[in-house]
């Protein structure tokens, strides 16, 4: 009898449409996926690098995989991430991931973008995709993705991911890029509180704001109903002094009625001293929620570390900024082969490593493999 390691995302992914026609099929669909999503989370990071860990873990892989014909080929790995559709492998994505999380009330989830650098090709004129993120940061978890169409900005994305999302009672953050007044309303519709980055691209609003707090701050908010919240962070040589203040939107005469669901504005003031040198930021919010400079501090750090956390961990974690993969749909597919290999790594909690080790240990233990 065939073993079948504990892994649940396939019967998501087996619904998958087969891009290929009858007479190209040597291997089956969910196959060369699970070949590819084994040899992801081994550490493999291009089409070759897959083909080599197939013919290396053949045996392993027959246990629970057809393999008649043998191994896929590197072209046929390219092949069929080039024309598998990445909307419909959106789809079967968040499928699994709504099966494996839920979203509490008061959980952040972060929308932010992100650039893949090499997966531009001059020659074609094709440039580097963009793709804009949500990020359950509780969880630590991928929860959607959407590419940015090259003739768009976020702002077009980030609304298809907010009416997919299942986010009632969630607090939602979003970049200045996506500080829009449909956007507000979209997420108020859905439920959700939002604490969107107020930037000079709403500038009457903004200045308005940073004229408030200055006059604020002058007085030392003397008569000014406000929330303060102050953190003080340490470490390689730096200290981080990071000051946050709310005060509700009835102190406005903007005309704030246009902005959904609008209570509170917020301030973050970042004072960062290394060595002899200090450097200070001043960042500033508009919220649906009620002033609260804790729940604003919870809502930006949650933001920041969206780079950390997410970016930075694709950059460094799966080379994904290095990643030449140009041709057709492969880059946007590719992504997400990546996203669905950290997740499942992030949601691995018994070896107390980070993801560049666990994708170590996992090729050279398939017992720990198997339990990813």
């Amino acid at each position: 009898m065939k073993l079948r390691p504990k892994i649940t995302l396939i019967d998501h992914f087996e619904k998958l449409s087969d891009p290929r026609v009858d007479r190209t099929k040597d291997h089956k669909l969910i196959d060369i996926l699970v070949i590819a999503l084994c040899a992801m989370i081994c550490g493999a990071d291009n089409f070759v690098a897959m083909e080599t860990y197939g013919n290396s873990q053949s045996q392993w892989l027959k246990q629970f995989l057809d393999l008649k014909n043998g191994i896929p080929s590197h072209d046929t790995f390219a092949r069929v991430f080039a024309r598998i559709d990445p909307d419909e492998f959106e789809a079967c994505f968040r499928d699994w991931v709504s099966s494996i999380t839920e979203l509490m009330p008061g959980d952040v989830v972060n929308l932010d973008g992100k650039t893949l650098k090499h997966s531009t090709h001059n020659g074609l004129g094709k440039k580097a995709i963009h793709l804009v993120n949500a990020w359950a940061s509780e969880q630590r978890l991928v929860l959607a993705q959407q590419k940015v169409h090259e003739r768009t900005n976020e702002i077009t994305a980030i609304p298809h991911l907010i009416k997919v999302l299942e986010l009632n009672a969630c607090l939602v953050t979003v970049d200045a890029m996506g500080t829009q007044t449909d956007i507000a309303e979209l997420l108020h519709s859905k439920g959700a509180d939002y604490c969107l980055t107020l930037k000079g691209n709403q500038r009457g609003l903004f200045q308005e704001v940073k004229e408030v707090f200055d006059n604020a701050q002058k007085t030392e908010w003397t008569g000014i109903e406000h929330s303060f919240h102050r953190t003080v962070e340490k470490g390689h040589g730096r200290i981080e002094t990071r000051r946050y203040w709310t005060f509700s939107a009835e102190l406005l005469s903007q005309n704030t009625d246009k902005w959904a669901g609008l209570q509170s504005i917020g301030i973050v003031e970042a004072v960062r001293r290394i060595g002899d040198k200090t450097t200070t930021a001043t960042r500033y919010y508009i919220n649906s929620f009620a002033s609260d400079a804790k729940r604003l501090a919870l809502a930006v750090r949650s933001h920041w570390g969206i780079e950390n956390n997410l970016h930075w961990v694709l950059d460094v974690a799966f080379n994904e900024d290095d990643c030449p993969v140009h041709k057709d749909n492969a880059p946007e597919n590719l992504a997400r082969l990546r996203q669905i290999s950290l997740n499942l790594l992030s949601m691995e909690k018994t070896a107390k490593i980070g993801v560049a080790n666990k994708r170590l240990k996992a090729a050279w233990d398939d017992d720990y493999l198997a339990k990813i």
